[in-house]
């Protein structure tokens, strides 16, 4: 098999997030605060996939994050796999998982939702981890996975 140029360079240390919707990637990296890291970080889109025809890549040199961060990005992108790298070798592979319960991170559609109208977290149970579908533990709004807005 016939080796391809890298188009995103390899890190020494970190994590990989790939297979990242290409309208997806700059959503993710609001998500996950990148903007206001002092990490060498790498961001490639529309990037060849094979399985997916193009993707994203997001690569964070000397950066770990909590489970719960990273499984965040499921409401994005509940396709994305992260590839944790040490001395620039794959030590581990996995998929991101949706978070049974999401606190502060999603605005609540429902205009009388007290959560709009009181300062407050917002607070949504995952009905439906396949769809994303959450709903408001306040006023029991149902949200599709489409719908999400992040605060």
């Amino acid at each position: 098999m016939k080796k391809e140029e890298m188009l995103v360079a390899a890190i020494r240390n970190g994590i990989v997030i790939d297979h990242i919707p290409p309208t997806k990637l700059f959503k993710v990296a609001t998500l996950l605060q990148l903007d206001d890291l002092d990490k060498r970080i790498t961001i490639g889109n529309n990037l060849r996939s094979r399985s997916h025809g193009s993707k994203g890549v997001i690569k964070i040199e000397d950066k770990t994050f909590e489970e719960e961060e990273l499984n965040r990005i499921a409401l994005i992108a509940p396709n994305v796999r992260l590839n944790i790298i040490r001395d620039y070798e794959v030590v581990e592979k996995r998929q991101v998982e949706v978070p049974h319960e999401i606190v502060g991170l999603v605005r609540c559609p429902n205009p009388k939702c007290i959560t709009n109208n009181e300062p407050m977290q917002t607070r949504f149970r995952v009905i439906d981890a396949e769809q994303c579908t959450l709903r408001c533990d306040y006023c029991e709004r149902k949200l599709a996975g489409d719908r999400i807005e992040l605060l």
